[in-house]
């Protein structure tokens, strides 16, 4: 997940705060690679309204009548098509899966912003609501900066579970980390915060956290921050040897069953 809007800042003059969230938060990429046809999986084009109204596109992979579904919010950088392997993983585990664009992101119109992001996935959600499949079987699963969304939706409309995977404190927070001797300048740099720690314990619902204990970008000790400040239920899966954007190539077989059993304790709680 690149964050290297810090630097450039201490480069050039300060330009607006959308421009640097624009330049140095959000990597959108407007070209889809491939579709679930590549990995030979059924699915259904979807161009439907944010919350606010700006046209988004995303993918619905249904999953068997009574099998839960995934929300899944992708991070900051590419596109739905960056993530094929991931939905083919979700398939064969069962679930159906709804990933959308963020606004700005492949076939999605507007630009990204935080309240953006977040009327997106309630857009998103709305959709899936109007075609009848209820939250009781919905998990949302956010990565990264998805996470962030995730979440948020999460204390909005309480789904059946909540899955995070390398998220961050906040914005300022991974920043300060990163670069200390620019602390000063985050509240000129940037509008987003995207403070997770602050909103965590707001939500109700069971967790399970993903994290990579060699993660360069989001470290161990930030999940574990917002994992200690979560509700219970909760669990947290340390994935050895994973940096950001490996954790499921380097966790393997065991993370994938991690997301099983997951699907099988919520769908036996709803």
């Amino acid at each position: 997940m690149p964050y290297l809007f810090l630097i450039a800042a201490s480069l050039a003059p300060l330009p607006a705060e959308a421009v640097m969230e624009h330049r140095y938060v959000y990597f959108p990429d407007r070209n889809l690679v491939a579709t679930p046809a590549l990995f030979d999986l059924p699915y259904e084009e979807v161009v439907f309204a944010a919350a606010d109204g700006v046209r988004l596109h995303g993918w619905y992979l249904p999953g068997a009548t009574a099998a839960p579904l995934i929300l899944f919010c992708q991070g900051n950088a590419g596109n739905v098509s960056y993530n094929l392997e991931n939905l083919a993983h979700f398939r064969r585990l069962g679930a159906g899966v709804f990933i959308f664009d963020y606004r700005g992101y492949g076939r999605s119109e507007g630009r990204a912003s935080e309240a953006g992001t977040y009327a997106d996935a309630r857009g998103a959600l709305a959709w899936l609501e109007g075609r009848g499949l209820p939250r009781s079987r919905m998990l949302y699963f956010g990565r990264s900066l998805g996470a962030a969304v995730a979440l948020q939706l999460a204390i909005e409309a309480p789904p059946a579970g909540l899955v995070l995977e390398t998220p961050f404190t906040s914005l300022a927070a991974l920043g300060r980390r990163h670069y200390p001797l620019l602390h000063f300048l985050f509240g000129w740099l940037l509008d987003a915060r995207y403070d997770n720690l602050a909103k965590i314990g707001e939500v109700h619902v069971p967790l399970l956290l993903f994290q990579g204990d060699r993660d360069t970008i989001v470290p161990e000790a930030m999940a574990r921050q917002l994992f200690d400040r979560a509700n219970p239920p909760k669990r947290f899966y340390l994935i050895r040897g994973a940096d950001h954007n490996d954790t499921y190539d380097v966790g393997g077989a065991p993370y994938w069953e991690a997301w099983r059993r997951f699907l099988r304790e919520v769908g036996d709680r709803s």
